[in-house]
């Protein structure tokens, strides 16, 4: 087997090394709001939940350059909110092109044909054409070293009708896809080869 000392002789590569084994990862496909009132979109996918009670999250926006942060943890440090926009093989030519670095105050989402829609907790508007959106406020912020963890309580779910039972919340798996990012620099994965396995007693 290769060995990586992540402290000493790879410690350059730790990104390329562990994002490319630590896989299937979800993506965060975030909106916020700049202080101009302009909606910035851009996906992460150092993110998952966490917890629920209460239910967070946690994304990790790295820097545009040293010390000067992504538009998203800037927007969410001056505003407190965001929501996080899950991503089905549809999506995936957008979410993919919001991941260009654009200056501050130009959105991510122009001409790209995606319906802005108004949440019910927070003033940053979700992406209605996901199938699902998590309204969230920022909970605390953690930074360590160069790395940016901002824990997000999430107050509002949106899914699609046909992912939920209306009553019984039953989770219908068969009707939800969602894309995974895989190795770096470029790998994804779709999830709709799935199978169940039981949990012992």
């Amino acid at each position: 087997m290769h060995y990586f000392d992540l402290d000493d002789r790879h410690k350059k590569d730790a990104y390329r090394i562990l994002s490319s084994l630590v896989t299937p990862r979800p993506i965060a496909w975030t909106t916020s709001l700049g202080d101009d009132g302009v909606v910035n979109a851009a996906p992460f996918s150092f993110f998952n939940v966490f917890g629920t009670r209460p239910p967070i999250v946690i994304i990790a926006p790295g820097d545009k350059e040293p010390g000067i942060p992504k538009d998203t943890a800037r927007n969410i440090r001056e505003s407190g909110e965001f929501v996080i926009n899950l991503v089905d093989s549809p999506l995936m030519r957008p979410m993919n092109l919001t991941a260009a670095e654009k200056p501050y105050g130009v959105s991510e989402l122009k001409d790209l044909g995606l319906t802005l829609e108004d949440c019910a907790h927070v003033s940053v508007p979700r992406i209605g054409n996901c199938p699902a959106s998590l309204e969230c406020t920022e909970h605390s912020t953690m930074q360590i070293g160069q790395n940016r963890l901002i824990i997000g309580q999430v107050h509002r779910v949106w899914a699609r009708k046909d992912l939920f039972s209306e009553n019984s919340l039953d989770f219908h798996q068969e009707n939800y896809a969602p894309i995974a990012r895989m190795g770096a620099p470029d790998w994804y994965a779709r999830t709709d080869d799935l199978f169940s396995l039981e949990r012992p007693d």
